[in-house]
């Protein structure tokens, strides 16, 4: 029986230092911090309008033992975590932390792709979010799954979460950027990774008005650009950069 397509519904950012993070992603994304509160008053909940869209969290102890540094991770929705995780690992996936209850918010697991991609997986508490319209500032836009094996790489997301193909586009040298959905329209792309890259990533695009205005205030707030601002099909703009504690992230917008 074919899966019910589930993507990524959560993103969180894990750092060296929660607060300056949370002003650095307000003032760029236009989000609103807020402590979750209870046991969590270390976790800081990032909102977009009335709806909280990402959080932001010390590096847990176990990730800075294993050398993480601040990054970006992803999270996706499953029906049933301990399946999902037994069934990944057959398929060559990792386990880094085993399944287990956050009170009042859900159970998740945190695990790799074949190829060690680490993102998490959650049966979350309540009912889904209602989806928001394309483009919706302070929404994530897009994910990119930069990949040592982007072929093998969209058959285990195929495989494990239900995703489909959507149109190929090829960039010459840089190989094929193939479009992903999990249900619906495309919502990201796998691409085989540029070779000065160390190790492979999913990296998620932040929507912003203007991506002009956004740049300078990356700049002020003492992050740095990867690259420069590039127009994409459709008539949008991106662009790469990092935060001032060095996890990488990237804006899109519908103009300069």
């Amino acid at each position: 029986m074919p899966k019910t397509p589930r993507g990524f519904f959560w993103y969180e950012l894990i750092t060296t230092d929660v607060k300056a993070a949370e002003a650095f992603y307000s003032a760029v994304v236009g989000w609103r911090g807020e402590a979750f509160g209870g046991q969590f008053t270390n976790y800081i909940v990032m909102n977009a309008a009335d709806r909280g869209t990402a959080g932001i969290m010390e590096i847990p102890d176990e990730a800075k033992a294993m050398g993480e540094g601040p990054t970006w991770l992803g999270y996706i929705r499953s029906d049933d975590v301990d399946a999902a995780v037994e069934s990944l690992k057959q398929a060559g996936g990792k386990v880094y932390r085993a399944p287990e209850d956050i009170p009042e918010v859900g159970r998740f697991a945190v695990v790799a792709d074949p190829q060690g991609v680490a993102f998490m997986l959650m049966t979350p508490n309540g009912p889904d979010q209602p989806p928001v319209a394309a483009g919706t500032p302070g929404h994530i836009g897009w994910h990119e799954l930069l990949a040592v094996d982007d072929k093998s790489a969209f058959d285990f997301y195929a495989g494990q979460f239900g995703w489909t193909k959507g149109d190929a586009m090829d960039m010459g040298e840089m190989g094929t950027y193939q479009l992903v959905a999990w249900g619906g329209e495309p919502a990201g792309a796998i691409m085989a990774k540029p070779a000065y890259l160390p190790a492979p990533y999913w990296q998620f695009y932040f929507n912003v008005p203007a991506l002009d205005a956004a740049i300078a205030t990356v700049k002020a707030q003492g992050g740095t650009l990867l690259f420069e601002p590039m127009e994409v099909p459709g008539g949008s703009w991106i662009v790469q950069g990092k935060d001032p504690q060095g996890a990488i992230f990237a804006l899109l917008a519908p103009k300069r």
